[in-house]
């Protein structure tokens, strides 16, 4: 005699959810794990370049203070934060009036050019 089994429900959403989350969160990790070992490769590797010789540490440190960064440095334009920025209607008005003021003083300029060439 034959044993009927129960059909196997589909997974819920909340079960579904639950084995996305674990998956992300494998992801996640092996990332983490692959940067760390990134990381400690390239501080094995300055440790061991840094051993080779002073006089080259001492020109290499002048060059790296200049690339240096702070990670605490916030751009300017950050700190404009609260200020509303400015309408795209208001600069495209503001760009055909320079435009308009530059062809009229393009057009004065090739008039005067005419005239003083011409005569």
């Amino acid at each position: 005699m034959a044993m009927f089994r129960r059909s196997r429900r589909s997974t819920s959403p909340l079960r579904h959810k639950q084995q996305q989350i674990a998956r992300q969160e494998a992801e996640l990790r092996e990332r983490l794990e692959q940067l760390e070992r990134m990381v400690t490769r390239g501080t094995t590797a300055q440790n061991e370049s840094s051993a080779r010789g002073e006089e080259q540490g001492a020109r290499r440190n002048k060059t790296d203070k200049r690339f240096q960064v702070s990670v605490a440095f916030e751009p300017a334009h950050s700190l404009d934060a609260t200020r509303r920025p400015r309408s795209l209607r208001k600069e495209r008005r503001e760009g055909r009036i320079i435009f308009l003021f530059l062809l009229v003083a393009l057009a004065v300029a090739v008039m005067w050019l005419i005239s003083h060439l011409h005569s």
